[in-house]
């Protein structure tokens, strides 16, 4: 019988598995250092640290930091941590619908949890959303708040207080011409007479 054979496979594998894992160890320090990356739409990191950027605090900070920027009149910055804060409550807001709609049926007090924090979430990426667009106005750039503020209506509704002051911006703008609500009156169309 030839051992010899048998011995130099053992070897070449062992050889690999150590060169295998010896690779592994810097790829896991890596991802273990690198932080959350806000336009990556499936990071799914774990958030139970008040410092994490994936969180309801994570968005608060960016928003309190783009505030300090606007009072500084640093629009360039105020933009960008709005931006990702933008960007970080769409993601919770996702996430926590996602979560609702995996335990609707099977257990209501974690389906309706997760609805409530889906809508909080959503009305703060509005609420930043809003805020953008009032950056983009300050730098005089129209063509950037205005896909915003029709964001903001089409999430919020116009009949809501976020949804009719974007509205009023858009019609400040000039992007849009007829005032809503309307003075004096209600707020449906008029009806004309059918021909």
């Amino acid at each position: 019988m030839n051992f010899a054979a048998p011995a130099s496979v053992i070897r070449l594998t062992s050889l690999s598995v150590v060169v295998a894992l010896g690779l592994l160890a810097p790829v896991n320090a890596q991802n273990q250092a690198q932080p959350i990356d806000p336009n990556s739409p499936n990071n799914l990191r774990p958030t139970a640290q008040n410092n994490s950027l994936l969180s309801i605090e994570g968005g608060e900070r960016l928003m309190k930091e783009a505030e300090q920027a606007v009072a500084s009149q640093n629009y360039a910055q105020a933009a960008k941590k709005l931006q990702e804060a933008r960007q970080i409550y769409n993601q919770l807001s996702n996430f926590y619908q996602q979560l609702n709609s995996s335990f609707s049926g099977i257990d209501n007090r974690v389906s309706d949890s997760q609805r409530q924090k889906a809508l909080l979430t959503a009305q703060k990426r509005d609420e930043a959303t809003y805020q953008l667009a009032l950056v983009h106005r300050a730098q005089n750039q129209p063509e950037l708040a205005v896909p915003l503020l029709v964001q903001i209506i089409q999430s919020q509704n116009p009949t809501r207080e976020l949804g009719k002051k974007a509205y009023q911006q858009l019609l400040e703008l000039g992007f849009v011409d007829a005032p809503y609500p309307r003075q004096g009156g209600s707020s449906s169309s008029s009806s004309s007479p059918k021909k």
